[in-house]
């Protein structure tokens, strides 16, 4: 790989690397984002984020907020499959915020530095909760070279990221491992009896799982009729390897 740019802020090194069409973005040796424009559907964890979008019918989705930017892949996957009318990135990094602009093209998204506990919490008290159609929240730091998540998924933040969205909304949420989602705020009864309908979904080369979750019922038939067919998990010839499952 070609190291096209690199800073170094504090304690925090940052690389941006190519390979071919695509762009890698590093952080302290982590890696954080991959986008390629020519291939975009190369069956990585940011394509695992994107799936669970297909739950919900074509057009349902005009709002969304991505808690953790990275490089910004999952926006220019979200732009390109799903066509939200807003989207929202909120990142407590301005460095990654610098790099999703500059080498990952992202345009037409509204990106936030601030500390997701913080624009959450404004969000619940500057305006009616219910504005957003999907909420991904895929908040990851890094310590010794390993990636864990930057914000516990304890059942307040559950109940926090549960009022963003609208009724018929989707919540994705990236752990770092099954065992974690299982231990996190969405699996205590109270919020599970609110969001009785949950998949999760993970690959044989990652340990992370993600989870989605809602309100209103999720259907795979709803999911494989709409999924483009690299990614798709009826597909015998698709990129992304993943194994989708109930979680009820």
């Amino acid at each position: 790989m070609a190291l096209i740019w690199q800073k170094r802020v504090g304690d925090n090194r940052y690389q941006v690397r190519s390979h071919g069409a695509s762009v890698r973005l590093f952080s302290n040796g982590v890696f954080h984002s991959q986008w390629n424009p020519r291939d975009p559907l190369k069956g990585s964890l940011w394509e695992l984020l994107l799936l669970p979008a297909f739950f919900l019918p074509p057009g349902q989705i005009r709002s969304v907020l991505l808690l953790g930017v990275g490089g910004g892949a999952l926006i220019r996957l979200l732009q390109r499959y799903v066509s939200p009318q807003r989207i929202v990135g909120v990142d407590l990094d301005p460095v990654h915020l610098d790099v999703a602009r500059r080498f990952f093209g992202v345009r037409d998204a509204e990106l936030v530095c601030a500390d997701a506990r913080d624009y959450v919490a404004a969000e619940l008290s500057g305006k009616k909760p219910g504005s957003f159609d999907l909420v991904i929240d895929d908040l990851f730091g890094h310590t010794d070279g390993e990636a864990e998540r930057a914000v516990a998924a304890d059942p307040e933040w559950a109940r926090s990221l549960s009022r963003l969205l609208r009724d018929r909304g989707l919540l994705v949420s990236n752990f770092g491992s099954r065992r974690e989602l299982l231990a996190s705020g969405w699996r205590r009864p109270a919020i599970r009896a609110d969001f009785p309908r949950s998949w999760t979904a993970d690959l044989p080369t990652y340990e992370n799982c993600v989870l989605a979750t809602s309100r209103q019922p999720l259907f795979r038939r709803q999911l494989v009729a709409g999924t483009p067919a690299a990614i798709n998990p009826n597909n015998p010839a698709r990129r992304l390897d993943c194994r989708l499952r109930r979680l009820d």
